[in-house]
C-alpha cells in the first residue's frame, strides 16, 4: 500500500484536486455565474488531462478515478439544464398510468387535474417552455423515465439519484464494450478515457442528467457486436439507441459501405478479404433496426402521439435557436436580404444539405473497414452539427465517442470550448453573445481543417 502511494502521490493529488473543482461545480455553482463556471471547467479539464497523461498505461486506475467523479454528484440537483424536471414529469405520468404524449403540463396545471406528486415543483422547474409542448422523448428513454417514477414517485432528489445511477451503470457499459472494441481495433485502451474521463461527458451527462450517454452506451455495443459479425443482434441494439434518441437515424446510410464493400482487415500473417456481408445481409440489418423501432413504438402508436410528437420535433429545426454557426451566418443574411428571421426557411432547408453530405460519405466514401465506418460517422454526425439550428452541448456526446476510435481530436477541443455557450444564461435573463459563439467555432473549424489537412496540434502529440 506504501508504495502505491508513493508511485501515484502526483495522480492522487490530481484525483483529489479535481474531486474538489467537481463538487464546487456540483454544489455551489449557479448557471449565470458564468466565470466561475468557466473557471472551473477549464480547472477540472487541466487537471483530467494531466490525469490521463501520466496514468493512461494503468487502465483500472483511470477506470476509478472516472466512477469517483461520477459519484461526486450522486446528489446533487442538476444546476445546468432544467430538463430532468420533464424526465421526473414523463416518468411519473407514465407510472401513474398516463400516456405523456398526450397531455401538456401546462393544461394539467391549468386545470388543476395533474395526477402526480409535486406537480407544481416540477412545473415550474422545468420552465414555461418546456411545459407548453408535448414531450418529444423516445419510448425507451420513456420507460427509463418510468422506473424513475416508480422507483422514487414523491421525491425530487430520490428521482434525480435514480436517473443518476441509470446514467452511470451506461457510462460502465461504455468502459466495457469500448475498451473492447479498442482492443480489437488494435488500439490502445486508454483511448476510452478521452471520453470516460472528460469533464464534459462527467458534467454534461452524471451531472446535468443527459441521456445521450445512455444512447452511447447503445451506439458502442452496437457496433462492438458489428465487429464481431454479429449483424442481428447489432441491429437490434443499434435500434435501442434510436428508441434513446432518434439522432443515430443519421448513421444508418454509413451502414452501406461496410456491408456491401469486400473489407480488408489484419490477421497474424497477413491481409484477407472478409466477404461474410453483403446486400442481403444489408438489408436484413436494416430490417431489423426498423422492425425494433417499430416494436418500441408499437404501444403508443395512435394518431395523436404522431401528430403530437412530430409538431415537437419540427420546432427544433423550425424554431429554437442556440449555439449554432453556419445557421447564425445564413440568418444574417437572411436579415440583410429580408430583413427578418429566415429560420423556418433555412430549418428545412439544412436537413436537406445535411442529408446530401450524408448520402455522400456513404456512396463516395469506401467504408469497408470499421475504422472508416467510424471515421464517415465521426464526420457525418459533425456535418449535422454544423448545420443545425440548435446546438445544445449535450449533443456532442456522440461524434466524441466516434471520435476515440479515430486519429481526430478536433471533438476534444470542441468539448473544451463548448462551455462558451453557457454565457447565455446570465442573471439579467437569456441572451446569447454571439462574439463567443464565433470564437468557440473558430476554434473547432481551425483545429478541424488543420487535421484534415494532416497537421496535430502538438499536445495531442501524448494520444497514443
Amino acid at each position: 500500500m506504501k508504495n502505491f502511494f508513493q508511485l501515484h502521490k502526483m495522480s492522487l493529488l490530481l484525483i483529489a484536486t479535481t474531486a474538489a473543482f467537481y463538487w464546487s461545480f456540483a454544489y455551489d455553482l449557479e448557471r449565470s455565474d458564468f466565470f466561475k463556471l468557466i473557471g472551473l471547467y477549464s480547472g477540472a479539464f487541466y487537471l483530467s488531462w494531466k490525469l490521463y497523461t501520466i496514468e493512461k498505461v494503468n487502465f483500472w486506475f483511470l477506470a476509478v478515478a472516472a466512477i469517483i467523479f461520477r459519484l461526486l454528484f450522486i446528489g446533487a440537483v442538476p444546476n445546468l439544464s432544467q430538463d430532468f424536471y420533464r424526465f421526473i414529469w414523463d416518468g411519473r405520468m407514465i407510472a401513474a398510468g398516463f400516456n405523456p404524449y398526450l397531455y401538456l403540463p401546462e393544461n394539467l396545471i391549468e386545470s388543476g387535474t395533474a395526477p402526480i406528486a409535486q406537480a407544481n415543483e416540477l412545473f415550474n422547474g422545468m420552465g414555461a417552455l418546456n411545459a407548453s409542448h408535448y414531450t418529444n422523448y423516445p419510448p425507451l428513454n420513456q420507460l427509463l423515465f418510468a422506473i424513475t417514477g416508480i422507483l422514487s414517485g414523491k421525491s425530487i432528489i430520490g428521482s434525480v439519484i435514480v436517473l443518476r445511477a441509470l446514467i452511470i451503470a451506461a457510462d460502465l457499459g461504455v468502459l466495457y464494450f469500448g475498451r473492447k472494441l479498442l482492443e480489437n481495433l488494435k488500439l490502445p485502451e486508454s483511448r476510452i478515457f478521452l471520453y470516460l474521463l472528460n469533464p464534459f461527458i462527467i458534467i454534461e451527462l452524471t451531472g446535468n442528467l443527459h441521456f445521450e450517454g445512455v444512447m452511447v452506451f447503445f451506439l458502442v455495443w452496437s457496433l462492438y457486436l458489428l465487429q464481431q459479425k454479429k449483424w442481428v443482434g447489432s441491429g437490434v441494439v443499434f435500434a435501442c439507441s434510436v428508441l434513446l434518441k432518434l439522432v443515430p437515424l443519421l448513421l444508418l446510410p454509413f451502414f452501406f459501405g461496410y456491408f456491401i464493400y469486400k473489407r480488408k482487415h489484419s490477421n497474424s500473417s497477413a491481409l484477407s478479404e472478409d466477404t461474410e456481408l453483403g446486400f442481403q445481409k444489408l438489408i436484413g440489418f436494416y430490417i431489423v433496426v426498423g422492425v425494433t423501432v417499430l416494436f418500441g413504438f408499437a404501444p403508443i402508436l395512435s394518431s395523436a402521439f404522431i401528430e403530437n410528437f412530430m409538431v415537437t420535433i419540427s420546432l427544433w429545426f423550425q424554431k429554437f435557436e442556440f449555439n449554432a454557426s453556419f445557421y447564425y451566418l445564413v440568418r444574417w443574411v437572411g436579415f440583410q436580404v429580408k430583413g427578418y428571421n429566415i429560420i423556418e426557411t433555412a430549418g428545412k432547408m439544412l436537413p436537406l444539405i445535411t442529408i446530401g453530405i450524408l448520402a455522400g460519405l456513404s456512396l463516395f466514401r469506401k467504408n469497408n473497414s470499421l475504422e472508416k465506418l467510424l471515421t464517415s460517422m465521426l464526420f457525418g454526425f459533425t456535418a449535422y452539427l454544423f448545420l443545425s439550428t440548435t446546438v445544445h452541448p449535450w449533443y456532442l456526446a456522440t461524434p466524441l465517442m466516434l471520435s476515440v476510435f479515430t486519429t481526430y481530436r478536433y471533438l476534444l477541443v470542441w468539448s473544451f470550448v463548448v462551455v462558451l455557450s453557457y454565457s447565455a444564461y446570465a442573471a439579467s435573463g437569456f441572451q446569447e453573445n454571439l462574439w463567443l459563439v464565433a470564437l468557440e467555432y473558430l476554434v473547432v473549424i481551425t483545429v478541424f481543417v488543420m487535421e484534415l489537412s494532416g497537421r496535430k496540434l502538438p499536445f495531442f502529440n501524448t494520444i497514443r
